[in-house]
C-alpha cells in the first residue's frame, strides 16, 4: 500500500512539473488516501496484536 502511495505521489509531482494540474491534484489526493488508509489499518492491526497477547497470556497464566 505505501509503495502504491509512492507511485500517486510521484506521477503527481510528475504532472505538476508538466502542468497537469487536473492529474497531479488527483494523484495527489489518491495518495494522501492510501497512506491514511495504511495508518488506520496500521493502528487497528496492533491494536488487536496488543489486546490477543494480553488474552493468550492470561490463558497461558490460568
Amino acid at each position: 500500500m505505501l509503495y502504491w502511495s509512492l507511485v500517486f505521489f510521484l506521477i503527481s509531482l510528475v504532472a505538476g512539473i508538466l502542468g497537469l494540474n487536473n492529474v497531479a491534484g488527483l494523484s495527489m489526493d489518491i495518495a494522501k488516501f492510501l497512506i491514511a488508509l495504511f495508518l488506520v489499518l496500521a493502528i487497528v492491526s496492533f491494536a488487536i496484536g496488543i489486546w490477543t497477547y494480553k488474552k493468550a497470556k492470561n490463558l497461558l497464566n490460568k
